[in-house]
C-alpha cells in the first residue's frame, strides 16, 4: 500500500528573498538590533551609537501632507489669466510645506531625542543665505524671491530626511505619480479635444502655461511611475499602474519638447529596465506569474502605442504641422529627429548661454546676485546683440554660476560629488540592508538625472512642481544614508534636540505662514490688476477702432488698474510693458512713457525699454529727456538695433536729417537695424531724393516683415509716381497691392493711391477724394 503524502507548504530552499522584507507593507525600516548589538556593514562595524536617529513614524502627518502637495501642485491650475499658473503652484507648495512643518514641530514639542541632519542640507541653505545677503547689493526683489525658494526647498529636504522611511517611500512615489497623471489628463484633453479650461501659451501645456514646463516636469516623474508598477502585486494594481504610467509618457510625446523627450527615451530604453534587472530580487514584480507579466507588458505597450496614434484635434497644433494631422508618436519622433545645432530655438539659447558665460568670466567669485541674471544680462551681451525677451538662461547650471559665483561653483561641485558617491554606493550594494535600499535610491537618482538633462535647456528648478520633486529626491537619498551608513560630517548625523527648539520652530513657522498669506494676497491682487489691464488694452487694440470715444471708460479703468498694480509690485516686467506698447499704438505716449519708466526703475539695463521711453519723450517734444535715455542706452549697447534706430529718429527730429540718413545707411550696411530704423531710413531717403536707397529699404522691410508688404507696395507705387517718374512700375505696384488684398478691403486702399490710377484698377466710377496727405509719405 502506497503511503499518502501529506500536502505541506513548500519550504524555502535558501535564504528568504529580500523582497519579502524590503517591499512588504508591514516591513520595518531595517533589521531590529539590540542595544549592544553590532552588525557587519559596508563602511565598517556599526552600532546604535554611531548611526543617525530613526525616522519619525508615530502619528506623523508630514509625509501624507507632502504627498498631497505633490498631487495638487501640478494637477491644479488657474482657470483664467488673472493669476500666473506657477504663482498658484508656488502658493500650494509653500503653504503645504509650512503647514507640514508646523504640525511636525507641534507633534515634537516635548521631544528630547536627537533628530537627523545631513551634509546635503548645507547646499540649499548656502544658496538661501547668499540670496539674503544679495538683497543688500544685488536686485533686492529678485534676490528675495530666490531666498524664499531655497528656504522652502531646504525645509522639504529636512522634513523628508526625518520622516521618509523605506516603507513610506511608496507614498511619496504615489503622490508624484498621481500628480503627473492628473496633469497628464489635462494635457491629453488639450491635445485631442482643444480643451480650453486652463489658459496656456504653446499647446498642450496642462496647467503649466507652456508645454515645455509640463514636459520637463513629467519626464522627471517617470521613475516613480515605473517603481509603482514594479512593486504592484494584485492584477488590479498592475492594470492601473501600467496604464497610467504609459499614459504620462504619451502626453510627453504630445508636447514634442526635445529635452524632455531625450530624458524620456534614456529612462525607458536604458535606465529603468536596467534598474528592474539589477534589483529584480528586491522588487515584487519578480514574483509575478506569466499571466501578470503578459498583462503588465501588454497594457503598457498597447496604451503607449494605441493612444500615441490618435490624431490631435487642436487647431493650434495642426497649424504648427502646416495643417496636416499629427499624432503624439509622430510628434515625438519628428521633434526628436529635429534636434540640431541649426535649430532656431537652440540658436536663441546659444546667444543667452554665450552672454551668461561672459558673466561667469567677468564675475567668477561674486556672481551678479541671486535672480539678477535677467536684470544684468544686457551689460554682458556681445556688442550689437540684443536679447531681452527671456527671463532665464534656459540652462540651470550656467544661471547658477552666473548668479551665485563661488557659492554656485561649490554647490554644483559638492552636489555632483555627493550624487556620484551615492550612485556608486547603490551599485555596489551587497549586504541585505543596502540591497533593500537600492531600488528606491536608484529611482531617486534616475529622476535627478532626468532633471539634470532637462535643466540643460530649460529652467525646471524654478518651477514649483519640479523644484519640490528635486528636494524630495535629495531627501530620499539623505534618509537612506541615515539608515545605511555611519554618521559623518558629509553624511547623515545626529542633531541634538530639545522642546525649546520645537517651540521656536513652531513660532517661526507660524510667522512664515502669516508672511506667506500676505505675499499671496498681494501677488494675487497685483497680478489680477495688471493682467486685467493688459486684457482691456489688447481688447481695445483688437477692435481696430481704439480712437472711438466708446473706449474712454475702459481706458480710464485700464490706467487705474495698471497704476494700482505697479504700486503694489513694480517688478512684473513680463506683463506691464504690454500695456505701454498698446498705449503707444493708440498715440497715448504720455501714459505709455510712465509705464515704461516704471519698468526701467526695476530693470535699469534693458535697452529696448529705455529706447521706448526715449521715443515717448521725443514724441512728447521733450528731446532733452529723450537724449538722456539715448545716452544711457548707448553706454550699454551702442550697436543694438533699437539704439541705432532711436538715434536715427532723434537726429531726424532734431533737424539733423543728413546725419540721421548717414547713420541709417551705415546701420543697414552693417545689418544692424530693426523695423523702426528701416521705416525712418525710407522716409529720410525719400526726402533727401536718394530714391535708390529708399527702394532698398522698402525691399528689406517687405522681405523681413511680410505683414508690411501691402503698405510697402503702396509706398513703392507712390515713390515711382512722384520720385522716379515711372508710371508703368507705379501701376504695377498698386495692382500688386490690390491683388494681395481681399476684395472687401480694396476700396480702403484708394486714399493712398493717386486718382489717376483708379480707373485702371477698376474704380473709375468712384469720385476721387484726395486726402490732405497720404500715409505713404509718412513714417
Amino acid at each position: 500500500m502506497v503511503k499518502k503524502k501529506r500536502n505541506t507548504p513548500d519550504k524555502p530552499k535558501g535564504p528568504i528573498d529580500a523582497v519579502t522584507i524590503a517591499m512588504s507593507s508591514n516591513a520595518s525600516p531595517g533589521p531590529v538590533r539590540s542595544v549592544k548589538q553590532t552588525v557587519s556593514h559596508p563602511t565598517g562595524p556599526k552600532s546604535l551609537t554611531d548611526r543617525a536617529p530613526a525616522e519619525i513614524t508615530r502619528r506623523d502627518w508630514t509625509i501624507p501632507l507632502l504627498t498631497l502637495m505633490m498631487v495638487f501642485t501640478p494637477g491644479l491650475g488657474v482657470p483664467n489669466e488673472e493669476m500666473l499658473q506657477d504663482t498658484l503652484k508656488s502658493v500650494i507648495a509653500s503653504f503645504a510645506t509650512l503647514i507640514a512643518a508646523l504640525i511636525f514641530f507641534w507633534q515634537q514639542r516635548n521631544r528630547r531625542e536627537a533628530l537627523r541632519w545631513h551634509g546635503i542640507m548645507v547646499l540649499p541653505i548656502a544658496l538661501m543665505l547668499y540670496a539674503l545677503i544679495g538683497m543688500t547689493w544685488a536686485h533686492t526683489y529678485l534676490s528675495g524671491v530666490e531666498a524664499i525658494r531655497w528656504f522652502i526647498f531646504s525645509l522639504i529636504v529636512w522634513l523628508g530626511l526625518n520622516t521618509i522611511t523605506r516603507d513610506k517611500f511608496h507614498l511619496i512615489a504615489a503622490g508624484i505619480h498621481w500628480g503627473a497623471v492628473l496633469a497628464a489628463l489635462w494635457t491629453a484633453l488639450q491635445f485631442w479635444f482643444d480643451f480650453k479650461y486652463f489658459p496656456q501659451g504653446p499647446n498642450p501645456a496642462s496647467t503649466f502655461v507652456n508645454r515645455n514646463f509640463y514636459a520637463e516636469y513629467a519626464a522627471c516623474t517617470i521613475p516613480f511611475s515605473i517603481f509603482l508598477l514594479y512593486r504592484a502585486r494584485s492584477i488590479s494594481q498592475i492594470c492601473i499602474h501600467a496604464f497610467t504610467a504609459a499614459f504620462v509618457v504619451v502626453t510627453i510625446f504630445m508636447t514634442g519638447t526635445r529635452g524632455a523627450l531625450t530624458a524620456t527615451w534614456l529612462q525607458l530604453l536604458v535606465l529603468l529596465p536596467l534598474i528592474g534587472f539589477l534589483y529584480r530580487k528586491q522588487l515584487p514584480f519578480s514574483l509575478w506569474n506569466s499571466e501578470r507579466r503578459i498583462l503588465a507588458i501588454g497594457i503598457y505597450m498597447s496604451t503607449l502605442i494605441g493612444l500615441s496614434l490618435i490624431n490631435s484635434g487642436n487647431p493650434l497644433i495642426a497649424s504648427e504641422n502646416k495643417g496636416n494631422p499629427v499624432s503624439a508618436i509622430n510628434r515625438a519622433f519628428a521633434r526628436t529627429g529635429s534636434i540640431s545645432t541649426n535649430d532656431y530655438s537652440l540658436g536663441v539659447r546659444f546667444i543667452m548661454w554665450k552672454a551668461t558665460i561672459n558673466i561667469i568670466q567677468k564675475r567668477p567669485w561674486s556672481g551678479v546676485g541671486a535672480g539678477s541674471w535677467e536684470a544684468d544680462l544686457p551689460l554682458y551681451q556681445a556688442e550689437g546683440s540684443q536679447l531681452e525677451t527671456d527671463y532665464y538662461v534656459h540652462n540651470e547650471f550656467l544661471q547658477l554660476l552666473a548668479e551665485y559665483g563661488l557659492t554656485g561653483w561649490l554647490f554644483l561641485l559638492l552636489l555632483f560629488s555627493y550624487l556620484i558617491v551615492a550612485a556608486w554606493r547603490t551599485l555596489r550594494a551587497q549586504d541585505a540592508d543596502s540591497l533593500a535600499e537600492a531600488p528606491i535610491r536608484a529611482i531617486a537618482l534616475t529622476s535627478l538625472l532626468a532633471l539634470f538633462i532637462v535643466s540643460n535647456v530649460g529652467f525646471p528648478w524654478r518651477m514649483a512642481s519640479t523644484g519640490a520633486m528635486f528636494a524630495f529626491c535629495l531627501a530620499v537619498l539623505a534618509a537612506s544614508d541615515g539608515r545605511l551608513y555611519r554618521t559623518s560630517i558629509w553624511g547623515c548625523m545626529r542633531m541634538n534636540w530639545r522642546p525649546a527648539l520645537s517651540q521656536f520652530g513652531a513660532v517661526i513657522t507660524m510667522m512664515c505662514l502669516a508672511l506667506a498669506a500676505y505675499i499671496t494676497q498681494q501677488a494675487a491682487e497685483c497680478e489680477r490688476k495688471i493682467v486685467k489691464a493688459t486684457k482691456i488694452a489688447l481688447t481695445i487694440s483688437a477692435s481696430g477702432d481704439y480712437a472711438n470715444p466708446k473706449w474712454d471708460k475702459s481706458k480710464a479703468e485700464m490706467l487705474q488698474l495698471i497704476k494700482e498694480g505697479i504700486d503694489i509690485n513694480p517688478h512684473y516686467r513680463k506683463i506691464t510693458p504690454m500695456v505701454a506698447d498698446e498705449l503707444a499704438k493708440w498715440g497715448d505716449w504720455k501714459n505709455a512713457t510712465w509705464v515704461w519708466e516704471s519698468v526701467v526703475s526695476s530693470r535699469p539695463y534693458v535697452v529696448a525699454i529705455m529706447s521706448n521711453v526715449a521715443r515717448g519723450y521725443a514724441t512728447l517734444g521733450n528731446i532733452d529727456k529723450a537724449l538722456v535715455y539715448l545716452e544711457r542706452s548707448k553706454r550699454i549697447q551702442p550697436k543694438a538695433p533699437s539704439v541705432r534706430s532711436l538715434e536715427v529718429v532723434l537726429l531726424s527730429r532734431s533737424g539733423k536729417e543728413s546725419k540721421a540718413l548717414d547713420l541709417a545707411r551705415e546701420a543697414i550696411d552693417l545689418k544692424i537695424y530693426d523695423h523702426d530704423l528701416v521705416n525712418a531710413a525710407f522716409v529720410l531717403a525719400w526726402r533727401a531724393g536718394d530714391f535708390q536707397f529708399a527702394l532698398k529699404t522698402l525691399d528689406i522691410r517687405m522681405k523681413e516683415w511680410p505683414t508690411t508688404r501691402v503698405l510697402g507696395l503702396l509706398q513703392l507705387g507712390n515713390l515711382y509716381t512722384t520720385g522716379l517718374k515711372d508710371s508703368g512700375k507705379a501701376f504695377e505696384s498698386f495692382k500688386t497691392a490690390m491683388d494681395a488684398t481681399s476684395p472687401d478691403q480694396r476700396q480702403s486702399l484708394l486714399p493712398q493711391i493717386p486718382p489717376v490710377y483708379w480707373p485702371k484698377l477698376g474704380f473709375g466710377h468712384i469720385t476721387p477724394v484726395m486726402p490732405n496727405q497720404t500715409s505713404s509719405t509718412k513714417k
